[in-house]
């Protein structure tokens, strides 16, 4: 019996993590009149129905920086689409002090709740953040799971220098 409601319960988590995280990158509201034809992900009206890609500098206008929720900033800037780019913008070293920032690409769901940086890929350094920005293509559909690792990670520790996207295949309308 306790077998069965284990795996009951492992059902239901990983459920509701496949449920939230392929909502996450949808920016409308559930409840009537909320879901219509200019803001359904599929409908034909979508704004993003005749593009090709979109670029998305990361934080706004908040850049890539300590301190800001990039959960919730991922949550309201999607939907999010195969090809689209992510900017990373952050200042570089600063000698008279700041702290550098860089990007890694977490492997999966479990690292990037724990901040487990051993297995993960540093797609930018510290000082690639600067002027333009270091941009990252968002190839394939599936989960991409964001964060800065310097100082140890503790930038992700903390909750907020951390996001995941899971960008969305175009359908030609």
């Amino acid at each position: 019996m306790a077998l069965a409601n284990a795996q009951s319960f492992l059902f239901l988590v990983v459920f509701s993590f496949m449920f939230v995280l392929s909502m996450a990158s949808f920016n409308y509201g559930w409840g009537p009149g909320k879901l219509n034809k200019t803001n359904c992900p599929y409908g034909n009206n979508h704004p993003n129905a005749t593009q090709t890609s979109n670029k998305f500098n990361v934080g706004g206008s908040e850049n890539w920086r300590y301190g800001f929720d990039y959960m919730d900033w991922a949550r309201k800037s999607g939907p999010f689409f195969v090809n689209d780019t992510l900017v990373f913008k952050y200042d570089a070293p600063n000698p008279n002090g700041g702290f550098p920032h860089s990007v890694y690409l977490l492997p999966d769901y479990w690292s990037f709740i724990k901040c487990d940086l051993r297995r993960a890929k540093r797609i930018a350094n510290p000082n690639q953040g600067a002027g333009k920005g270091f941009e990252f293509v968002l190839k394939k559909s599936q989960p991409y799971f964001f964060a800065c690792g310097e100082h140890g990670g503790i930038h992700c520790n903390n909750g907020t220098m951390k996001f995941v996207v899971m960008p969305l295949k175009r359908w030609p309308f």
